[in-house]
């Protein structure tokens, strides 16, 4: 064999990466274009799957090209040979096409969970972009001339095994399962724990919950243990909270000025911090003839759980002021 005959072979690998040089920015940049110009839905989603597989599929046509054009291709005793050259670009090919496939079905479960108000977008996404590279695994073995019926078997009967070992990935992945299904928990919440710790719920993994706190600190609880524990979920049955506070105010005052005036401070710092309830009028219950006041609570609506701490804030402040302007006397309520 002569030099002259791999002249070809090396030139088409060598335009096939220079193309997939030049082509993935070209076409790249050219198909990200007449998307985004055609609007079409998703596009953002399969340009980044597609990002550097282009460049791969060149190269690979490239090594394709140069297989099928050496002079010894056809002969029987290199046959083998550029079969298992051909194979291995083949299983390289495919497992990139698994790869894109994977991403793009992780990414579109990922944003219709997201859409129709899901409890945990990376939960699915994980096992939908998992069972694509499972298939796709068994398709690559099967193209390898690999036997794919005795392995689905084999794993079929070591799953009893598989399961012992894995019985507290298995146990947090089943809880993670019961606390979307049952509607417990959706990302997004404001949760308190029995420990004291609270937060808002921003991921639910195979595996973990993670709890936001306000700190932006991460708390990071196993899904078994949150499933069996007593919290609290202030967005449950709505994500609108009712904010209480005590108030104490001298015997002599008059009591009816007294309500006229703190629900006209609520409202106003229900305008504040909570514009569209204003509709649910904020109003006070009195409780009872203290030792040195009168004790009564202000009931206020705010949007969330989290809106308490500023509308709170604001109300004492303004209430203290509005007190001190009208002469009352305010004590510490001891309700």
């Amino acid at each position: 064999m002569t030099n002259i005959q791999w002249i070809l072979p090396v030139f088409l690998i060598v335009l096939g990466l220079l193309a997939g040089i030049v082509g993935e920015k070209a076409i790249y940049d050219k198909l990200k274009t007449f998307a985004s110009h055609k609007k079409i839905p998703g596009s953002e989603i399969i340009m980044r799957s597609l990002h550097k597989m282009i460049f791969l599929w060149f190269v690979l046509a490239g090594c394709f090209a140069a297989i099928l054009s050496h002079p010894l291709v056809n002969r029987e005793a290199n046959r083998e040979i550029f079969d298992v050259f051909q194979k291995i670009l083949t299983i390289i090919f495919l497992y990139s096409l698994t790869l894109v496939f994977a991403r793009l079905t992780s990414t579109f479960v990922s944003i219709f969970i997201r859409k129709s108000g899901g409890s945990s977008a990376s939960l699915f996404s994980n096992i939908a972009k998992t069972s694509v590279l499972a298939l796709g695994t068994l398709i690559i073995l099967q193209t390898a001339g690999v036997k794919i019926t005795p392995i689905i078997t084999t794993l079929g009967i070591s799953g009893l095994a598989v399961g012992l070992a894995l019985k507290d990935t298995l146990e947090n992945l089943f809880a993670g399962f019961h606390l979307i299904f049952s509607k417990q928990v959706h990302t997004g919440d404001y949760v308190k724990l029995d420990g004291g710790h609270e937060g808002y719920v921003s991921d639910i993994t195979w595996r973990n919950t993670t709890i936001r706190e306000i700190s932006n600190n991460a708390i990071i609880v196993p899904n078994s243990k949150l499933a069996s524990a007593i919290f609290t979920n202030f967005h449950l049955l709505a994500k609108e909270s009712t904010l209480t506070v005590n108030v104490g105010v001298n015997h002599d005052t008059d009591l009816e000025n007294v309500e006229r005036i703190t629900v006209e401070v609520a409202k106003d710092v229900m305008q504040q911090v909570s514009p569209k309830l204003v509709i649910h009028e904020p109003f006070i219950r009195f409780q009872k003839f203290g030792e040195t006041s009168i004790d009564f609570t202000v009931f206020i609506r705010v949007n969330d759980f989290f809106d308490q701490r500023i509308a709170r804030h604001l109300f004492i402040k303004a209430l203290h002021k509005r007190f001190q302007i009208e002469g009352i006397r305010t004590f510490s309520a001891t309700t």
